[in-house]
């Protein structure tokens, strides 16, 4: 069946279709259970489940993480809503000492598949803690896979991969685009959908490749579409950890040409990382340098300045100007 859903929408039916699928899933987090979280993502969950699977938990991200280790050793598979991007800081240890090494700790005798869900990105007129991108952090942490998603398929399908993985995921969700809507299939076969740790060609082109995820896809390709002169290729890459290199590679060997458009900061951002390897793997076929497109690198800023922060479609636009002056 065929449902017209939200990008939040699409979470809560993937997280339920996980819950009736595995009565081991649980989801925890501040206001998750009656309120339906802040954003409404878990919404009925609580009702329909109980509270012994959807669990309000305090105000203690170190305390939630932690808890779902011990869970996720004793058979659990949990799903941890962290509220905003910026408060997981508190559960810094026991996600990048603990979650991030259990497996190879353990020689591989213990998996713990923990997901923690994270709102992320700016745009919803917030402050600091509640609109940064922190995704660089995680990405650098070896042991965690790293994905977002762009549109409310991605969202339905890799959710319910993200739960049955056996390692810990972190799924970002790019909370301005939560109200962003498309056709889901929600009777379609789980084999149906694509790979977690693929990138997708959201748009085909021939001139130059703009590489995106999350919140940055729909503008890239609002950018692609305002381009009359030039052909713009946009891949939503998806998964962040691992990075799939290989249709990220073949796209700039076609287009000569990459531009990297994320929200974080340039600075140490996971843009820097792939303009590294995709110069080092594609240097033969590159017509320019790779250009990179991202925030400032400051801290967030107070709302009336959050639209000149973050990268929108001239930045974009001037970006690819960037790339064809070479």
């Amino acid at each position: 069946m065929s449902v017209n859903l939200t990008i939040g929408k699409a979470i809560n039916a993937g997280l339920r279709r996980a819950m009736e699928s595995d009565p081991k899933v649980l989801v925890m987090g501040e206001d998750v259970g009656r309120l339906g979280g802040v954003f409404r993502v878990t919404d009925q969950l609580h009702k329909d489940f109980g509270a012994d699977r959807v669990i309000d938990t305090p105000l203690a991200e170190s305390g939630i993480v932690g808890t779902a280790i011990g869970l996720a050793l004793r058979g659990y598979r949990p799903v941890c809503e962290i509220q905003f991007d910026g408060f997981f800081f508190p559960a810094t240890n026991q996600t990048f000492a603990q979650l991030a090494k259990m497996r190879r700790r353990s020689a591989g005798a213990l998996s713990v598949p923990v997901v923690l869900r994270i709102p992320y990105g700016g745009g919803i007129g917030a402050v600091e803690h509640h609109s940064e991108s922190p995704e660089a952090y995680f990405a650098h942490t070896a042991g965690l896979r790293v994905v977002t998603v762009a549109n409310a398929v991605d969202a339905y399908w890799m959710i319910q991969q993200a739960i049955t993985s056996p390692d810990p995921v972190v799924f970002f969700e790019p909370k301005r685009r939560y109200y962003d809507k498309a056709e889901v299939d929600t009777d379609a076969s789980p084999e149906s959908a694509a790979p977690m740790g693929s990138a997708r060609v959201a748009r085909q082109g021939s001139d130059l490749t703009l590489l995106a995820y999350g919140p940055m896809v729909k503008t890239a390709l609002q950018a692609a579409e305002a381009e009359t002169e030039r052909s713009i290729e946009v891949v939503d890459l998806r998964s962040l950890a691992p990075v799939d290199y290989a249709t990220v590679e073949e796209s700039v060997r076609r287009t000569g040409r990459l531009v990297i458009a994320h929200e974080a900061p340039l600075t140490g951002g996971i843009g820097g990382e792939i303009a590294a390897r995709i110069t080092e793997s594609c240097f033969y076929h590159l017509e320019s340098p790779v250009i990179r497109v991202g925030a400032f690198d400051t801290p967030y800023p107070q709302s009336r300045l959050e639209e000149h922060y973050l990268p929108d479609l001239d930045r974009i636009l001037d970006g690819v100007d960037r790339a064809f002056t070479y």
